[in-house]
């Protein structure tokens, strides 16, 4: 995916450790806003085929995005865009919607999720609706919670900004990163290979599960944003890239470690 300029710089925007934000101020559960979901689903993955629909802890992977859509309450729309049928009779038995399939163009390998996001909403307008808030939410991120969304829409609000990304920690600066160079490894900065790490600059990247945007802002610029997001910092243990088998299990075995972890806190979506 194109990261839209992402700018990890907080500068005067406080960076939101998610487990040190209290939810409120929303209306309570339920509360209807002028907001979509748009749950990006193509089908025909390469690396781990079906992987959209895969059974994820005993169902399919998509429906974590889905329910926690439809359980934050806070969109009046929650949509499945996909080129699949198969993913598209999954969404609905879910409870979302599928109002209309990708377009041929926006279903290949070329596609960035801006060209999927602007032509949802530009074929909801055909239809006579707009909405002033929507998240992309991937179909392959079971991390994602109601309380999160919540929390998103809130800091968008609050911010005044463009868009909400979360993002994690790198484990390791990447400040002292390696290459190997004619067979040896060198250091890529090498002024940098003294320093100890608290001393170095926290860099941070994209979670890779959902952003929520202003969606006139959004669209005034084809989600370039020039402003850059409001970040979110979500925890190592609830992020995982899924793309190969073992990324596959390892996600579960974070996704189960995050629900015990919510159960010890007394934490509710």
């Amino acid at each position: 995916m194109d990261f839209h300029k992402a700018i990890f710089a907080f500068g005067t925007v406080k960076a939101l450790n998610f487990y040190d934000y209290t939810i409120g101020g929303l209306g309570g559960s339920g509360m209807q806003l002028e907001a979509i979901a748009i749950i990006t689903a193509r089908g025909g993955s390469k690396r781990i085929p079906g992987k959209n629909i895969k059974e994820f802890l005993g169902k399919p992977i998509i429906c974590y995005s889905i329910e926690a859509a439809l359980s934050s309450g806070l969109f009046d729309e929650v949509m499945v865009s996909t080129d699949d049928e198969a993913i598209a009779e999954m969404a609905k038995k879910a409870g979302a919607s599928v109002p209309f399939m990708r377009s041929v163009e926006n279903s290949d390998d070329f596609a960035t999720t801006d060209d999927v996001l602007m032509e949802v909403l530009e074929e909801y307008e055909k239809r006579g609706t707009t909405f002033h808030y929507m998240a992309c939410i991937y179909p392959t991120a079971p991390f994602v919670t109601p309380q999160k969304l919540k929390s998103a829409l809130r800091l968008l609000k609050e911010n005044k900004a463009s868009g909400v990304m979360p993002v994690v920690s790198f484990s390791f600066p990447p400040q002292r990163g390696m290459a190997v160079r004619k067979g040896r490894l060198e250091y890529c900065y090498p002024e940098n290979a003294k320093m100890r790490s608290q001393d170095l600059e926290t860099i941070y990247h994209d979670c890779g599960q959902f952003y929520f945007y202003d969606t006139d802002k959004y669209r005034a610029c084809r989600g370039d944003l020039e402003e850059g997001y409001v970040p979110i910092v979500v925890p190592e243990t609830e992020v995982q890239d899924i793309d190969n088998p073992s990324d596959f299990r390892l996600a579960e075995i974070k996704y189960l470690m995050m629900e015990e972890g919510e159960k010890g806190d007394g934490k509710e979506d």
